[in-house]
């Protein structure tokens, strides 16, 4: 293969924003993560820790706690003071309902998923009856002095601890009465913030802001041990299904891990003991959990990390690999080959970039599109956050999504200058993707509503043909669904597979669908032949090398090489890789990694030892890749170091001779 021109961009300034909560639902594998600026994002531990879904933020309302209630269910609160459940499948709010109580710190289920309890401003723990389609108010408890900033149920169902400035109460919910109120000794006239609770089957959990996680027993509100894990806040509590493994985070960005062991070989008197740190954050870690085999920490500097507990996984799997997930799992850019432009994507605004493609000059950038101030405003209007855009290959049109409603505009270059109108006659297929389980082709006279019968997953995933004819759609379940957009009817549905796609696309010339899927399987479907190509047929049979599959980031985006029909690419995060259909399949023995050893040998020896992948890992980490032609590409990058630069100063620490 020739070399290629590389155009190497890092000016696409995005900042994710950091993590404020977690929570885990055990029955589906689930975790949704909450971000500061009010997005939640679901990961599924059967797919690979895959993103499969988000639910865009809203300026005006913060998340400060998350719970799941049943198989499905996600509610939050925060200081707008309501509660809201998520529609999973709509990936909007469903309903909002005020709890009358002021901002909301914290929230927990019972363990029965019967109730949700609610820790308020004025003091006052609520509780909320959870019925089907909806919540319906209880109760208050009795009210205490201060605001309430988290608490947890007992595992009886019984009790409810809370946890406050100064203060640690226990109530019983049947009489709605405080049991226990037990006072926390401050330091250096210090108040001391209890910022988590856990209740386990014998005791209190705390977690405050000397730094200390504390022991009680939760009849008499006695101490009875008390840990220093660190010299700032002590923020965050999570505990394992068994009750014997605590992890604690803390405002240095540290992990501590405590585990319940005998004191005496065969004894039988156990007490908790400090075990393990982890130093995988550079600030506050706000969530945490802990599963059987797993600890999932987030932070204000952005980083979802999940670290494997390596004492519970006893083979090598997904499960064992180290993850840390920065950038979303879906791509952020889009490109126009045509037209030399690049489109990016914020949360609240987009972004139009032209590719300066003169050698002579030495390269460069030129941004068109500066600012979206009215009355060229191409912003999400009001406070919604923009889910999925897209730009046409010839440059003219851009669309954008947000939870209500699609915008597509007109670019019009005029003398190096750029206006945009709003358009209302044209045909176009519109991506609202992740939005409904159905497909708006709109036109001048008519319009089309294209959805498969009895699929009730929402869409996930869309890639339409060149010529416009074929339109693919994946939904969440995994499910693909072929149109024909000529006769606005469904065409076939691609063969079932056990894992959702990550992405796919339409080959320009040949109509084939390729898609790659959460466990890095690789397939292509033949839209006209309903039937996969002889090349997948080939590469399922002989299996892909074990290094690809053993990759823990998925692939975000394929595109082809528009001069060699049998090339296309696709890359993750770390990697982008060019296949070639034309050459040998690398098997289990060869080298997957193999590039610098063939520039060594000669071109007979080349020719024998190549494979399909060409794997290029010099540019990290990408949001996107695509190739512009036979012998150039586009490579966004987005370095680390340019985004730990924007983050507030962590916590200083005092470090050896210095």
């Amino acid at each position: 293969m020739a070399e290629l021109l590389v155009h190497r961009v890092r000016f696409f300034d995005y900042l994710p924003a950091g993590l404020r909560c977690l929570s885990y639902n055990s029955c589906s594998g689930r975790l949704a993560a909450a971000r500061l600026s009010g997005a939640v994002e679901i990961f599924s531990f059967n797919n690979n820790f895959f993103q499969e879904k988000v639910i865009p933020g809203d300026d005006r309302k913060s998340i400060e706690a998350m719970c799941w209630v049943g198989w499905n269910r996600l509610f939050t609160v925060g200081l707008t003071g309501e509660i809201m459940e998520i529609d999973l499948q709509r990936l909007c709010p469903k309903y909002s309902l005020d709890a009358f109580g002021g901002p909301v710190w914290c929230m927990s289920c019972n363990p029965e998923e019967t109730h949700l309890a609610i820790g308020c401003e004025d003091g006052s723990v609520k509780l909320f009856e959870i019925i089907p389609e909806k919540l319906q108010y209880a109760r208050n408890l009795d009210r205490q002095k201060g605001r309430v900033l988290s608490l947890a149920w007992h595992k009886a169902g019984s009790l409810i601890a809370t946890g406050s400035l100064n203060v640690i109460c226990v109530f019983d919910v049947k009489s709605g009465e405080m049991d226990v109120d037990r006072r926390i000794s401050s330091q250096r006239n210090r108040e001391c913030v209890v910022w988590s609770v856990l209740f386990l089957s014998d005791s209190i959990v705390s977690a405050d802001s000397t730094g200390k996680v504390q022991l009680w027993d939760w009849q008499t509100g006695t101490l009875l041990n008390t840990h220093h894990v660190t010299k700032c806040d002590a923020l965050s509590l999570a505990v394992n299904p068994a009750e014997d493994s605590i992890a604690v985070g803390t405002s240095e960005g540290t992990v501590i891990q405590f585990q319940l062991l005998e004191t005496k070989s065969g004894g039988g008197d156990v007490q908790w003991v400090r075990t393990k740190t982890f130093k995988y954050h550079t600030h506050d870690v706000r969530g945490l959990v802990h599963t059987k085999s797993a600890l999932v920490s987030g932070g204000l500097d952005a980083q979802l990390v999940l670290r494997p507990l390596m004492d519970k996984v006893e083979t090598k799997s997904y499960e064992a690999a180290l993850r840390k997930v920065i950038f979303p799992h879906r791509s952020l850019v889009c490109c126009s080959r045509e037209a030399k432009l690049l489109l990016f994507q914020f949360p609240s605004q987009l972004e139009l970039w032209s590719l300066d493609h003169s050698p002579l000059t030495g390269g460069g950038e030129r941004e068109l599109w500066l600012s979206f101030e009215p009355p060229v405003d191409c912003l999400s209007q009001g406070s919604d956050h923009i889910h999925c855009c897209c730009l046409s290959p010839c440059g003219e049109w851009i669309s954008y999504a947000t939870a209500s409603r699609v915008c597509v505009y007109r670019v019009q270059y005029q003398d190096g200058s750029v206006t945009f109108m709003c358009f209302n006659r044209l045909c176009l297929l519109f991506e609202c993707v992740s939005f409904s389980s159905h497909l708006s082709v709109w036109g001048i006279v008519h319009a089309g509503c294209l959805s498969p019968a009895g699929c009730q997953e929402s869409i996930s995933l869309l890639a339409v043909s060149a010529d416009g004819e074929w339109v693919a759609a994946a939904s969440h379940g995994g499910e693909i669904n072929i149109y024909n957009l000529m006769q606005l009817m469904q065409h076939c549905i691609v063969p079932v597979y056990n894992q959702p796609p990550t992405a796919m696309a339409i080959h320009p010339q040949t109509n084939n669908l390729l898609t790659v899927h959460t466990d890095h399987q690789i397939f292509e479907f033949s839209l006209r032949e309903k039937r996969f190509t002889d090349w997948s047929r080939q590469l399922q049979q002989q299996g892909l090398h074990p290094q690809w599959v053993e990759r823990d980031t998925p692939v975000t985006h394929i595109t082809f090489n528009p001069d060699v029909p049998t090339q296309f690419m696709l890359h993750d995060m770390y990697m982008f890789c060019i296949i070639d259909q034309t050459l040998r399949l690398p098997t289990a023995k060869c080298h997957l990694y193999n590039q610098a050893a063939l520039r060594g040998l000669s071109a007979n020896a080349r020719r024998s030892q190549a494979h399909a992948f060409k794997i290029c890992k010099k540019f990290q980490p990408l949001l996107h890749v695509e190739m512009l032609s036979e012998d150039s590409l586009v490579v966004i990058e987005r370095p680390l170091m340019d985004i730990n630069t924007h983050l507030p100063a962590p916590v200083k620490q005092k470090k050896f001779a210095t």
